[in-house]
């Protein structure tokens, strides 16, 4: 088999851009074996098998949720260039990606994964809006460059306590995946006497209208007068189930807070309404909970963010430099004179 490249001549370059090239003019510029004769054009690939999932790639970057996402997806309001994208496409960071014809920004690097604990006092509501009660747990969380914060399970308006936040989705997902099976303890105030036979009840399993429900575990911690305090862990978190568990036992709940969830506990002294961040060992810990690790960008002794394309980058500010380069460059100058 004989190979063979051939540069197009002066009289090639100079013809009309509405002349169409033949068939054959166009692989004389490449590499193309003896046996030409049953050539078929292949249809262009119309979703790489390697790369991440397109609804995951839009909910990183802070447009809509996965299921959002699948919704739209579903209703043909996405494109992959000119093609309607479709459930199961995967993207590798080379492609367009557009809803309801514009053109979004897509986050193609993952950010540093960020968790909040955050305590949350009651009359705020944990989706991002309701025009019944515009007091969200959203409201005072810190901005993202990119991506969005994700709330690790649910709490009821008149519940307080614990609420993890992540920017990492696949975090979220495996926390709140019942095959997960991680634990969430309550600080529960009921009012009036609790029987021994109640507490065997509660372990035992009540009938729910979605199912039976049970406590892993029961412990008293005191209280005064018809007011009683009980920590109680469950390894579900399906809507209102703490309250609607005591209260089928006819047992009325004054006050609930969530306390930990999985291995992070509600930090003493944090006020309601007040967020903090996880530090590293907190991470770590969390992170190893559901089998996951945490990938860290590489930074320069400065701790700033060494990005994979930085010599593209560099380039790009030598030709365009920021305001804050040409005032300093004028500084010196100036003082050269």
């Amino acid at each position: 088999m004989t190979n063979y490249y051939r540069s197009p001549g002066k009289k090639q370059a100079a013809k009309k851009r509405s002349e169409k090239p033949a068939p054959e003019a166009i692989f004389q510029d490449h590499v193309v074996s003896e046996k030409t004769d049953d050539v078929e054009h292949q249809p262009l690939q119309e979703a790489s098998p390697h790369g991440e999932k397109l609804q995951k790639v839009i909910a990183r970057s802070g447009h809509t949720s996965r299921r959002e996402t699948e919704r739209r997806i579903a209703q043909g309001r996405i494109k992959i260039g000119q093609r309607v994208a479709q459930l199961g496409d995967r993207v590798d960071g080379s492609e367009a990606i557009f809803m309801d014809d514009r053109e979004l920004f897509i986050a193609w690097e993952k950010p540093r994964q960020r968790v909040l604990v955050y305590n949350k006092p009651a009359g705020e509501i944990c989706s991002r809006k309701d025009p019944e009660h515009p007091n969200t747990i959203f409201d005072d969380l810190p901005n993202l460059k990119i991506g969005r914060w994700i709330s690790v399970g649910r709490l009821d308006i008149n519940t307080t306590g614990l609420i993890l936040l992540t920017n990492d989705g696949e975090l979220a997902n495996l926390l709140m995946h019942p095959s997960s099976e991680i634990e969430r303890e309550y600080a529960v105030r009921v009012l009036g006497e609790v029987t021994d036979e109640d507490i065997e009840q509660l372990k035992a399993g009540v009938q729910l209208d979605d199912g039976v429900a049970n406590f892993d575990k029961i412990t008293y911690v005191g209280g005064q007068g018809a007011n009683h305090w009980y920590h109680v862990t469950l390894k579900e978190g399906r809507n209102r189930e703490v309250r609607r568990m005591w209260e089928s036992l006819g047992i009325t709940v004054s006050r609930l807070s969530r306390i930990r969830y999985g291995v992070v506990e509600l930090p003493r002294g944090q006020k309601l309404g007040r967020w903090e961040e996880l530090d590293e060992k907190a991470m770590h810990e969390l992170y190893a909970s559901v089998g996951l690790q945490i990938k860290r960008p590489k930074t320069d002794h400065r701790g700033k963010i060494i990005s994979p394309n930085s010599q593209r980058k560099r380039k790009t500010r030598l030709l365009m430099p920021d305001n804050r380069r040409k005032s300093q460059k004028q500084k010196k100058r100036n003082k050269s004179r």
